[in-house]
């Protein structure tokens, strides 16, 4: 099974949770670690590098928190774990293969790992929240909706 780094899970996790969030105010970090279970300072190094990288946009103040930089439809789940992977490989990169690895094992793995991707860049967080909404999951504070 091809799996992702827990970093790239929650990092996903994180922004999933910003959009289905989100409205009308931003969402602050304190919820989502509560939400997610983790501790806040490991979720402030993801969200700053989504913040670099266009995905979230950080609002400060006491209401402050996290909105998407972006509409729904505009980021995808390969977006997101393109970005938290690209900080992982500088921080610990490959270790040396041997030579049939180098041959053989990596670009299959490679190669299984953009096909995932590819797959991935067609899942937009909009899906997902669609996808909560008919599953019956519920915002939390969400303020009523009047529109008719």
């Amino acid at each position: 099974m091809l799996r992702f780094s827990r970093k790239t899970l929650l990092a996903f996790e994180a922004v999933l949770d910003v959009a289905f969030n989100a409205r009308p105010d931003p969402v602050q970090s304190k919820d989502i670690t509560r939400r997610l279970g983790i501790p806040q300072r490991y979720l402030e190094q993801v969200m700053q590098q989504l913040v670099r990288e266009g995905v979230l946009k950080g609002v400060r103040g006491p209401r402050g928190g996290y909105t998407l930089a972006r509409e729904r439809r505009r980021i995808t789940v390969a977006e997101i774990i393109r970005i938290v992977d690209a900080a992982d490989a500088e921080a610990d990169p490959e270790p040396p293969a041997s030579r049939l690895g180098e041959a053989v094992a990596r670009p299959l793995w490679r190669a299984a790992q953009e096909r995932a991707l590819r797959e991935l860049e067609e899942v937009t967080m909009q899906d997902l929240c669609a996808e909560a909404e008919a599953k019956g999951v519920r915002r939390e504070n969400a303020a009523p909706d009047f529109t008719i």
